[in-house]
């Protein structure tokens, strides 16, 4: 049974935030703050450079094929439950990380800390939307998804400091005891809830085929360059094709999908997805092999790396909220078409960024701009993959965007460092990189490109233009919350029509100027 609701101004009410915020900034500062330290990792594991791709896809891979089901099973077999669960899995993940002795093993921890975030991404903000009492949601999810905006951002910066100050190693180290204090609070002092609508079983097999679909198809697209499309190269391949073949036929036949394939009937709602897979696999390839070029061809350390990027976030907070209230009065077709091609302008800028550059005059512009044309783009993005879907399935959209989003990243990482020529110790060697990741920026702007006039094509203003306000309901937490941070929501009819923003995830109304979560009904 379900304890009462709790005020945000409670002493129980700022437990819940603590174990909360504590335990999804656990997974946002680990999917950022890896990439800082992947040079170390290399020096100290001998590592090539597919081994470097794997230390991020694997993470990738496995979070992007079982978040949906990581909401679904916190839904039937309590929030709190499968959170903690979550929570010490990947505790236990990020201490073998720590301790692994060669890359594979690493590869293998990594893809093992990346079910645990599947596992309580979805059940942090859930549980906040189960234990609070509707009035004040709105500003517990704002300070949840405040607070952890800032903890993700913080990572890189973190990363870069332990890389310099003490070892690779304790990246994944801090993670232990952070999670011990999230598992005492939450057993102490989150109340447990389920979902009272949830039916039917939790669709495994889905989830296994699609996770056999990913894995075997990245690692195909990975090792080819080096290995030829011969032996395993060639095996993963097919059997990755096959299991994404049967992920469809399974979908399409069990009465409770993972991904219910008609939700894809929408054309808004497909066309948003495309936009999002091309851009995203632009973005996650381009500040995969940015990090790494600013240690390896521009002379920075660590830290100063781990520093660079946070910019983006600053321009992202202050204009994302702003970019959600131009596309609610112009329609999304506009930014979104624009957004992408003020990002590509970045990328074209960060083409001077060479040996012993200044972060001033060669980093920062490119930067700055590239945060512009983020806070531009990704407002409107998500608030039309959310309206594009029926009211009940605003969850599931929220989480399928979120996990196409990783998908196109997981891809991008696969394939275009091959493309550009960066394969097994090249990583190392300046000049190589330098020409790889030049070739990478030019082809992300031409992905930037295809994403702008894709947008102006196919993307409709008519869904943002006039939303439908609807009666608030029970929400299916679990379902709602499937992306990384707070889910779209539908105006209340006496409010403004207005949208708030956190970066690459949904986004939720505005009442009087404050966030309010999602409240869809089953």
């Amino acid at each position: 049974m379900m304890s009462a609701p709790v005020r945000f101004g409670s002493p129980a009410g700022r437990w819940i935030l603590l174990a909360t915020i504590l335990g999804s900034g656990l997974a946002g500062i680990d999917a950022t703050v890896v990439n800082v330290a992947l040079p170390a990792i290399g020096d100290d594991l001998d590592a090539d450079f597919a081994d470097l791709q794997w230390t991020v896809t694997a993470y990738t891979l496995t979070l992007a094929s079982f978040i949906l089901t990581g909401g679904a099973l916190g839904d039937r077999m309590g929030r709190r439950r499968v959170f903690v669960v979550g929570v010490a899995w990947f505790a236990v993940a990020s201490l073998l990380c720590g301790l692994a002795p060669t890359a594979s093993t690493l590869i293998a921890a990594r893809a093992l800390q990346g079910v645990g975030a599947a596992l309580l991404t979805p059940g942090s903000l859930a549980i906040i939307q189960a234990s609070f009492v509707p009035a004040d949601r709105a500003r517990a999810i704002g300070a949840w998804s405040g607070l952890g905006g800032l903890a993700t951002a913080a990572g890189p910066f973190l990363g870069g400091w332990l890389v310099e100050a003490v070892s690779w190693r304790w990246v994944f180290f801090i993670n232990v005891p952070l999670a011990l204090v999230v598992i005492v609070v939450a057993h102490r002092h989150v109340p447990e809830s389920r979902d009272p609508f949830a039916s039917g079983r939790v669709d495994l097999a889905g989830a296994a085929l699609g996770a056999t679909a990913l894995g075997g198809l990245t690692y195909a697209l990975i090792q080819a360059p080096e290995q030829g499309l011969v032996g395993a190269v060639l095996v993963a391949g097919l059997v990755g094709l096959g299991a994404a073949g049967l992920f469809l036929a399974v979908e399409a036949r069990i009465p409770h999908p993972m991904l219910p394939l008609g939700i894809f009937g929408s054309r808004q709602f497909s066309a948003a997805n495309a936009f999002t897979f091309v851009i995203y696999a632009a973005f996650s390839v381009v500040l995969f092999l940015l990090v790494l070029h600013l240690q390896v061809v521009a002379g920075f350390g660590p830290l100063a790396a781990g520093t660079a990027l946070l910019p983006i976030t600053v321009v992202m907070l202050a204009l994302s909220a702003r970019s959600g209230e131009l596309a609610a009065r112009i329609g999304p077709r506009l930014p979104m078409s624009l957004g992408p091609v003020v990002c590509a302008v970045a990328l074209l800028l960060m083409l001077r960024i060479g040996p012993d550059a200044s972060y001033a005059t060669a980093v920062l512009p490119g930067v700055v701009v590239l945060g512009l044309g983020f806070a531009l783009l990704v407002a409107p993005l998500t608030a039309t993959a959310l309206a594009a879907a029926d009211e009940e399935h605003a969850g599931l959209a929220s989480g399928v965007n979120n996990a196409v989003a990783r998908a196109g990243g997981l891809f991008a990482i696969a394939v275009l460092p091959a493309v550009a020529g960066l394969t097994g110790a090249d990583y190392d060697v300046p000049e190589v990189f330098a020409a790889g990741f030049r070739t990478v920026l030019l082809i992300s702007v031409g992905l930037l490109v295809a994403g702008s006039a894709l947008a102006a094509v196919a993307i409709s203003n008519d869904v943002l233009a006039e939303p439908e306000a609807v009666p608030a309901a029970e929400p299916a937490a679990g379902a709602a919350v499937a992306s990384t941070a707070a889910s779209g929501g539908h105006p209340h009819p006496e409010a403004p029509t207005r949208y708030c923003a956190v970066t690459g995830t949904p986004l939720a109304s505005v009442t009087d100027g404050v966030c309010e979560p999602e409240e869809s009904g089953r």
